[in-house]
This record gives structure tokens, sequence and C-alpha cells, in this order.
């Protein structure tokens, strides 16, 4: 018998390994106009009763799970046979079952709470879920949600740390820009004053806090606003993470419509790299880790904690920056076809060669065609 519960539309890259529940429906903001995910949808709060019976759902899938593995001889453990069976049996599972096999193969360690924003539940209902979470999956030792500053300023640092004692591991924050200017372009909803203040109370709340910042996002006429104020923000919350997300104009966007208009004008990737690079320059006296971890990034080897790591950060940009143009247009195409992931893989000849050969072509028929088609070739990575 198969059982399923409902999954929304996205996690964090680096939640790729965890068992997702949905708390909330949608985006209680949904107004960021550089924003696709939850257009035309209702926010809604599901009940702590609907909620746990999705979790015993997800544990009965896990139950039926462990018994095939008994079946095939694996004594209860999720291995590679039992995958096997559960993905390369067409129709008989669902998308549920196969997403909780996966998720056991890879541990049962992580969950990511659903969707744009969790926190925003009341904290006694938040408790009883993450409670009930830990005492469906034993295994679990990780549950991290997203959460907007707002929501995060808005509540004490006392219900943020029964949170974390009740299993709340990590937030992710979209904080995108530190500048005035940018956010309210944007209607981020937020100002960076509140930013730093959401920010610091997870920070003080002993919850690990991972902050994504969009470059690009200020676009030409406030990349260096954008820069500055968003180092000034990040100095001042000291977050553990700081992952870099590079700006997308998605087509189905007010943004894209208003870039149409001539009202923002996007950089090209060459600047967006030198826009963090000053963005790296004036992280001053925090702790926190870079990650780069996203296709949309040029440069996804820009990882290292600080400060240690702040100089051998500015050396890959730099580095990139002193190939000749043509080894940098080929990076670009590789990076964007997913080809590419480090500096590094350049040395590969025979790849190098088939990207230069595309490169040259492209010269033969004219320039700016390269462009386009690398901007459509990213549309499909957001």
């Amino acid at each position: 018998m198969n059982f399923s519960f409902e999954q929304g539309p996205i996690r964090p890259p680096s939640e790729a390994n965890s068992l997702l529940i949905r708390v909330t429906r949608n985006c209680p903001w949904n107004k960021c106009i550089f924003c696709h995910t939850y257009r035309g949808t209702k926010f809604e709060l599901r009940s702590v009763e609907e909620v746990k019976g999705d979790i015993r759902e997800a544990r009965n899938i896990a139950d039926q799970i462990r018994e095939i593995s008994w079946k095939l001889g694996q004594g209860g453990a999720v291995t590679r046979p039992v995958i096997d069976r559960v993905f390369g049996t067409d129709g008989l599972y669902d998308y549920s079952f196969r997403q909780m096999a996966a998720w056991l193969y890879f541990g049962g360690e992580s969950v990511f709470l659903q969707d744009a924003n969790s926190i925003i539940m009341k904290t006694d209902d938040l408790v009883e879920i993450l409670s009930f979470i830990r005492e469906m999956f034993p295994s679990v030792n990780r549950i991290t949600s997203y959460c907007r500053s707002q929501t995060a300023r808005r509540k004490s640092v006392e219900e943020l740390r029964m949170l974390r004692d009740a299993g709340l591991s990590r937030i992710h924050i979209g904080l995108e820009s530190g500048s005035d200017s940018v956010l309210k372009f944007m209607r981020k909803g937020v100002t960076a004053e509140q930013h730093i203040e959401g920010g610091k109370r997870v920070v003080e709340s002993g919850i690990s806090l991972s902050e994504y910042i969009m470059p690009g996002l200020g676009g030409d006429k406030w990349s260096r606003e954008h820069a500055l104020e968003t180092a000034r923000v990040i100095n001042q919350i000291n977050p553990d993470y700081i992952r870099l997300r590079s700006l997308q104009v998605r087509r189905d966007t007010e943004l894209y419509q208003v870039m149409k208009e001539g009202e923002f004008n996007p950089l090209g990737d060459e600047d967006v790299v030198r826009e963090i690079r000053l963005f790296i320059e004036n992280l001053e006296g925090i702790e926190s880790r870079i990650v780069s971890d996203h296709i949309l990034n040029l440069l996804e080897e820009l990882e290292g904690k600080l400060p240690e790591d702040k100089e051998k950060l500015i050396a890959v940009i730099d580095r990139f920056f002193a190939m000749p143009d043509d080894d940098r247009l080929i990076y670009r195409l590789g990076r964007r076809k997913g080809i590419y992931r480090r500096l590094d893989d350049l040395k590969d000849m025979r790849t190098y060669n088939a990207l230069k050969a595309v490169i040259e072509e492209y010269k033969r028929e004219g320039s700016g065609d390269l462009d386009r088609d690398l901007y459509s070739v990213m549309q499909n990575y957001i």
C-alpha cells in the first residue's frame, strides 16, 4: 500500500538530502519583483494536526521501505538494491515514496520545513511539530527552515531559543541586499536595519544562520552601493553562512518587464564577479563561511571561512580576471552548460578545445548571440 504527503516547490540546494515537510503553503509576502516561485498563490498556515498527519504518512512510508529491505535480504537498511527496486519499478511507487527512499538512503538525518517562511507559525505550534518530527524519526539531527528577516525580528530571542531546543538547527534568510535603495526597488518589504535586527536575534538564539545575498541585484545603477551596504549589514549580523545567489532575471517576473522597459539594467557575468570581489573585500570582523553552491554563480569555488580565507577568495577572482579574454569566455560557456565547476577544469584540453570551437563559431557569425544563448540556458537553472 502506498502513502503520500504534501511537499512544496522549493528548498535550498544545501537541503538536497533533507526530508521536506510542508508546514506552510507559499509565501506570506510574495511581492519581490525578482521572484516567480509563488506568483498567483495564496499563503496558508497549515494546522498542526494536518502537518502531523503528513509526518505520520512519511513514517508509514519509511516503514514500508524497510519492509522492502527485509524482503530483499538487506536487514531493514536502505541500500542500493532497495533504491533500485523503488526507483526501477515504473508506476508502482509515487513521488513521496521515492523521495522517502532517497532520504533514508542518504542517512535520514535532516529535515527541511517548507515553504517560504515557516517560522511565521505560532511558536508553540511549531515547537509541537518539531518535537513530533523527532519523535517519529529519532535519526533526525538537523531541522532547518526558510524565514524572512521581518519574521525573525518579530520573534523574541526566547521564542527562537524554544524552537532551537525543540530541534530547529538552522534558519535560511533571503537577505538579498543590504542597500535600502535596492530593497525598496525590488519590493523586498524590509529595510537594512530590519535585516540586521532579525539576523542578530537568530544568532543570539544559538540557531545557525544562513544569509543569502544576490550579487547583481542592484543592476548597473546600484552595483557599488549594493556590494558595500550588503557587506555592512553582514558585518553586523555575523551569520554562520553567507550564500551567494547571483541574479538571473526570469521572463515570468515583474523585474523582467521592468528590465524590458529600460528601468533596470542587469550586470554581465564579469561585472557580477567584480561586485562580489568588492563585497568580500569589505567583510570585516566576522567568522562566517562563504558558500557559492549554485549554477547561477560563475565561480563555484568561491568557498571559504572568514577571516582566514579572505585572501584566498579574492585570489580566485583575480585569477579569473588574469586569464586571457578567450579563456574567460570559454569558462563562461562551460560553466553555463554545467561542464565546469572550477577554473582548473580548463586544463582538460579535450573539453577546452570543444568549447573553443563553439566560441569561434559564434565569432564567425557575429557578436551578441553568445550572451543571448547563455541567458536562455540560465533560465533553466532557476
